[in-house]
């Protein structure tokens, strides 16, 4: 592998980098990493095993090394600004169309963070500042943002939480989650994914509001509305993507 064009004079960072260009193309063992990269075995491993332990690679269920959830996560803090451009107006359109609050739910390490919201103006409501950090064991955003996620962290949140694993499942097939007094009591919520680059899923749209509005199905009542502002939204980033390619 020629990588002279692209050397930094770096030597570490450039074997580094010839790893995670490895992965680019798609899950590899140890010695397809040899095999690419033109690493010794013992270099090859030790920088994979150091990438893993920052998240930055992974294991798929064969035990092959692959692109870690930390690159996504990198990816979504440099094209927030764009998410919130494109999520803002849609959650405004969101709360006038259900009469609920609207927010957008990304993920940041262990925690959710509401990036954006449309409250309701007045009666009951669910009210979530921008800026607050959510548990990720509770919640339908929470279900979103976890149910593609790799198996080892799904079953660490999974321990304490609030759904099962047959809750995600269902979330995986439906594209849509719901919840019924799992956050806070009195409160439900129904929320749907964004997805960034190669169908990654970058944030959770959602609506909350009171149960005593909502009920204890509020998918039937939002489901439709709050899948639709996600395919808006999910429409305009891919539309921006390949306008800047």
């Amino acid at each position: 592998m020629d990588n002279s064009s692209s050397s930094s004079g770096v030597g570490v960072l450039d074997k580094t980098m010839s790893v995670l260009d490895a992965l680019e193309s798609g899950p590899a063992s140890l010695a397809q990493l040899v095999q690419i990269t033109g690493l010794a075995r013992p270099t090859a491993h030790r920088l994979a095993v150091a990438l893993e332990r920052h998240r930055m690679v992974t294991r798929d269920s064969q035990g092959r090394f692959i692109l870690g959830p930390r690159l996504g996560e990198l990816s979504i803090s440099t094209g927030e600004d764009r998410l919130l451009a494109v999520a803002t107006p849609v959650l405004t359109r969101l709360r006038d169309l259900t009469g609920e609050s609207a927010q957008l739910y990304r993920r940041q390490g262990d925690v959710r963070v509401c990036v954006a919201a449309s409250e309701r103006t007045s009666g009951l409501r669910d009210t979530v500042p921008v800026g607050s950090e959510l548990p990720m064991n509770a919640g339908s955003a929470a279900q979103i943002l976890l149910a593609w996620e790799d198996g080892e962290r799904i079953r660490r949140h999974l321990r304490g939480a609030r759904f099962t694993s047959a809750t995600l499942s269902q979330v995986r097939r439906r594209r849509w989650a719901q919840s019924v007094a799992e956050r806070e009591q009195g409160v439900a919520s129904v929320s749907a994914p964004i997805t960034g680059p190669g169908g990654r899923v970058i944030a959770a749209v959602s609506i909350s509001g009171p149960i005593e509005r909502l009920g204890r199905s509020p998918g039937r009542l939002h489901a439709q509305a709050v899948t639709s502002a996600a395919e808006k939204i999910n429409e305009a980033l891919h539309t921006n993507e390949t306008h800047t390619q």
